[in-house]
C-alpha cells in the first residue's frame, strides 16, 4: 500500500515536471520568424510523447513562432497550418540572413579547393569557437573552399595563457556556408594532379581553362602551396598544362617567395585565361600580380595596388625579361615533367 502511493507520488511529480519544463509553453512569442535548419524536419500534431507527424518541412523553409518550450516550437507554416518542432532545429532570422551573406559571398568567387570533413565538423557564422552555430556537417561530407583564415584560439580552450593561432576556412555545402576548422577538414586533390602534390602542400587548386583532347576538356591549373610559413595562405605557385602527347601534365611555370591570400581569381579574356594573385609586400601592402596564359607560356602583366580592383596592370614588363624568368623558374622544378 505505501509503496503504491510513493510510486504514484513520483508519477505524479515526474508528469508535473514534464508540463511545466516541456509541453506547457515558457512564453507566447507574436511574429517570431524562423527557418528550417536541417534538410527535412517533420512537423508533429503535439510535442507529447504520443504524436502524430502532420507534415515535413525542408531546409530554408519560413515559419512563425507562436510559442516555445524549452524543446519545442508551436509554429505556423504554409497555409496558416500550425504544429510542433524540436526549436534545435530552427534558427532564426538574423542567424539565417547571416548565413545568406556567406552564401551570396561564396557565390562571387571561384572555389580554390575541395575537401571533405573527417568527422562531425560544427559550421559557424565566424571563424572563432563561439560564434553562432550554422549547422552541424556529417562525417566525410564534402564542401568547396573559398577562404583561409588565421584566428587566435582562446586560451580556455588550450589551458593555458600561450598564444596559439588556429586556421579556419569558410566553405560551402549546398545552399548553406560558413566557417570550419581547418583541420577538421581533408582536401581532395584532384586524381590528375595529385602526383604534384606528393613533395609539397598543395592549398589550392584553381582552374584556368580546358583544352580539347580526344572530344574531353580537359582542365588547366593555377596550384598554390605553402612551404614553411603558416601566416600566409601560400607561398608557391604552379602552372599545370596538359601536354597532349604524354597524356599528362607538365610544369609550365613557377613562382616562389610569395605572401599569398586566397582567394586566387581566374577569368577569361579576348587573349585568354588571366589569373589574379592577392600578395603583400614586405612592408605589408596589399597588391595584385597579374598573369596571362598564352598555350603553354605563363607571362606575368604587372601589378595593380590593393585586392580588390578588376584592373590590368597600366605597363607590362617587358616580354624578354619575363621569358627568361619563366624558362628559369621552370628549370628550377627537376622532378617534375618537362615542360613543353
Amino acid at each position: 500500500m505505501r509503496a503504491g502511493l510513493i510510486v504514484s507520488l513520483v508519477l505524479v511529480v515526474v508528469g508535473t515536471a514534464y508540463y511545466f519544463f516541456v509541453y506547457r509553453p515558457r512564453r507566447p512569442v507574436t511574429g517570431e520568424v524562423a527557418y528550417v535548419l536541417p534538410d527535412s524536419l517533420l512537423v508533429f500534431d503535439t510535442p507529447a510523447q504520443i504524436r502524430f507527424e502532420i507534415a515535413t518541412l525542408k531546409e530554408g523553409d519560413r515559419v512563425e513562432i507562436l510559442s516555445r518550450t524549452r524543446n519545442w516550437a508551436r509554429v505556423r507554416f504554409g497555409e496558416r497550418r500550425v504544429g510542433y518542432v524540436e526549436l534545435r532545429n530552427l534558427i532564426d532570422a538574423e542567424t539565417h540572413e547571416a548565413g545568406e551573406r556567406l552564401l551570396e559571398e561564396t557565390r562571387q568567387i571561384q572555389a580554390q579547393a575541395d575537401g571533405h570533413a573527417g568527422n562531425e565538423v560544427k559550421l559557424r557564422l565566424a571563424p572563432s569557437r563561439e560564434a553562432t552555430e550554422i549547422c552541424q556537417l556529417v562525417a566525410n561530407q564534402r564542401v568547396e573552399i573559398f577562404e583561409r583564415r588565421l584566428v587566435d584560439r582562446p586560451p580556455s580552450a588550450i589551458g593555458s595563457a600561450a598564444k596559439v593561432r588556429e586556421a579556419w576556412y569558410l566553405v560551402r555545402v549546398g545552399s548553406r556556408a560558413g566557417w570550419v576548422l581547418g583541420r577538421l577538414i581533408d582536401l581532395d586533390v584532384p586524381p590528375a594532379i595529385a602526383p604534384y602534390a606528393h613533395e609539397l602542400n598543395m592549398v589550392a587548386w584553381v582552374v584556368l581553362d580546358t583544352v580539347e583532347d580526344n572530344g574531353k576538356e580537359v582542365p588547366q591549373y593555377v596550384v598554390a602551396d605553402r612551404v614553411g610559413s603558416e601566416e600566409s595562405d601560400f607561398t608557391h605557385i604552379r602552372v599545370l598544362t596538359w601536354w597532349k602527347k604524354k597524356q599528362a601534365y607538365a610544369i609550365a611555370y613557377v613562382e616562389s617567395g610569395l605572401q599569398g591570400y586566397f582567394p586566387i581569381r581566374a577569368s577569361s579574356t579576348t587573349a585568354g585565361p588571366i589569373f589574379r594573385l592577392r600578395l603583400v609586400d614586405d612592408e605589408g601592402h596589399k597588391f595584385q600580380k597579374v598573369y596571362e596564359l598564352k598555350d603553354t607560356i605563363t607571362r606575368p602583366l604587372g601589378t595593380v595596388a590593393g585586392w580588390e580592383s578588376d584592373a590590368l596592370p597600366l605597363q607590362a614588363t617587358p616580354r624578354s625579361k619575363q621569358r627568361r624568368g619563366t624558362v628559369a623558374l621552370t628549370r628550377s622544378a627537376p622532378s617534375a615533367p618537362e615542360a613543353f
